[in-house]
């Protein structure tokens, strides 16, 4: 039996593949949904002076910051984040508190005490109860396993597909497991092909408030297979639509069974799903289809779906298996016949920060408390078990529904997060996962040489956005901070609508982030930077 590890990173080969299979359709065409992807760098070209925005009669403008702050005095802006927030429009909707992350002195602080939702926020409390419960170098194993000796090429027994919960197995990854098993000598085996998801309890989807056809929203359990997601295409022909649901990565491209689309004449919903026979029914209006398209849509019934592909690759390898049946419970004695480990936990939960994947998210929190509990529990159970260890980690008990932060009814203020991102050994933990945030002047250009490294967590609902983290400034002073925007009227009125796009939900999150680059970088000049760089020798350590 050969043990193999990844050997490229995680998410980005897929990711990749997903990309290169996004088809444009006609404008009504349903939308294309990818996995969460990082954005492209920003170009580091030369920018204006650091600016903030200044109230007046006439409006907001920006002016120099040698206009606002005296050279020989302590920086002080002549306004402040009370002003910044009502000349954004977001008076009344945000909750934000900056603290010097060395002493725990907050700077300043505007309704940081009210709790909103932290949306994927959520995720670097997941990220430090995993790491720092799991280590670093936890791996997620799948294997495959035989209930009985190798006679002849043929288990004599039971061959079984048994996940171990990793979150980013893909078609390629399953390539492996039948490789290893062909190159062992397996041909096929007299008894059935089964497969194990039952390393975690079975979820048909994260938050079920979502529309059905998210694909950041998918099921998920003790086996997943990329990312719990089957790529949709469509293309028209004549006068119908050829249509394909398929497993694809980035070198194969298998067909699946265990999900079925038609093509109906209606003019709404887009989409419909239905539950069939251990099979994802969809159904998807002719009218919005347009010439041809793309887009992943969630799967439901996970184990099944990659039992269905592992099948597949095992037949185009030689080896020939009955359709698989789900079962609960391992056998006692079993013969593991090949084996994929994931890449260590930390490369994982990096990722996860980076791409904001949901599903990941989810796992590595499950995963977590069972080792915790030393028993699986599902996932609300688990969440409420992440809020006992962060309360006794920090002191408070933010409200949790999911380790993910899919679920609005998430809460957490912006005085607790700063805590929590305070804490003793928190730094540590979480500086090195998150992804830099770029300063960004008023064209969206990357501000050159800004003197100040930012690292954060993103977290994005409709009418919601959210961001937390630590600045570290080339004065040496660094920060901590937190800044919670959450509208509960357009919130709601928007899951009413049942729209992926809800009016006003891009414009409100276009007002957020511009006001957290506003702040940031005001707080930036107020913790004096200027001059030559130097290095900090606090807690706080970014790697450039």
């Amino acid at each position: 039996m050969t043990l193999l590890t990844r050997p490229r990173p995680p998410i980005r080969g897929l990711l990749s593949v997903m990309l290169a299979c996004a088809v444009t359709g006609a404008q009504a065409a349903p939308q294309t949904t990818l996995r969460p992807v990082a954005r492209a760098a920003v170009a580091q070209t030369a920018a204006p002076p650091i600016v903030a925005p200044v109230v007046t009669d006439a409006g907001t403008v920006r002016v120099p910051l040698a206009a606002r702050v005296p050279a020989d005095a302590r920086p002080v802006a002549r306004t402040t984040a009370v002003d910044m927030i009502r000349a954004a429009g977001l008076d009344g909707q945000v909750g934000f508190v900056i603290a010097d992350a060395d002493t725990g002195e907050v700077l300043e602080r505007v309704d940081g005490s009210a709790p909103r939702p932290p949306a994927s926020v959520t995720k670097a409390l997941t990220a430090l109860y995993g790491l720092e419960t799991l280590g670093d170098d936890y791996r997620f194993v799948t294997r495959v396993l035989a209930t009985g000796p190798v006679t002849g090429g043929v288990v004599q027994g039971d061959l079984i597909l048994a996940g171990g919960g990793d979150p980013l197995l893909d078609t390629d990854d399953l390539a492996v497991l039948v490789q290893q098993m062909v190159d062992a000598g397996v041909t096929g085996a007299t008894g059935d092909f089964q497969v194990w998801g039952a390393a975690l309890p079975e979820e048909k989807e994260i938050e079920p408030g979502q529309l059905d056809q998210l694909g950041y929203n998918p099921s998920l359990g003790g086996l997943n297979l990329n990312f719990n997601t089957v790529y949709f295409s469509w293309a028209r022909q004549g006068g119908d639509y050829a249509v394909t649901m398929d497993a694809r990565s980035a070198t194969r491209q298998p067909p699946v069974q265990t999900a079925r689309v038609t093509v109906a004449d209606r003019t709404g919903p887009v989409y419909t799903y239905a539950a069939g026979a251990d099979v994802d029914e969809w159904s998807v209006a002719r009218s919005a289809l347009g010439e041809a398209g793309s887009r992943w849509l969630p799967v439901r019934f996970p184990d099944l779906y990659a039992a269905d592909v592992f099948r597949t690759l095992a037949r185009e390898a030689g080896v020939t298996l009955p359709a698989a049946a789900a079962i609960g419970v391992l056998p006692a004695t079993t013969t593991e016949l090949s084996r994929f480990e994931s890449a260590p936990l930390r490369e994982v939960v990096t990722d996860m920060m980076r791409y904001s994947t949901n599903l990941t998210a989810e796992v590595v929190g499950m995963t977590t408390t069972a080792e915790r509990q030393d028993a699986a529990l599902p996932m609300r159970a688990s969440a409420a078990d992440m809020e006992a260890w962060i309360t006794a980690r920090a002191g408070f008990a933010p409200v949790l529904f999911d380790h993910s932060g899919l679920d609005g009814n998430n809460a957490i203020s912006a005085a607790d997060m700063v805590a929590l991102l305070d804490a003793d050994g928190v730094q540590e933990v979480l500086v090195p996962v998150m992804r830099p945030v770029v300063m960004l002047d008023d064209q969206r250009q990357a501000i050159a040489d800004f003197p100040a490294d930012v690292r954060a967590k993103t977290g994005t609902l409709n009418f919601v956005s959210a961001l937390a983290g630590y600045v570290a400034t080339d004065s040496g002073r660094n920060l901590t901070f937190a800044f919670f925007a959450y509208d509960p009227e357009a919130r709601a009125a928007s899951r009413a609508s049942l729209d992926e796009q809800p009016a006003g939900a891009a414009a409100f999150n276009g007002r957020a982030k511009r006001l957290q680059q506003d702040l940031l970088q005001r707080w930036a000049v107020l913790a004096g930077i200027a001059g030559q760089r130097q290095a900090s020798a606090t807690a706080v350590t970014v790697t450039r």
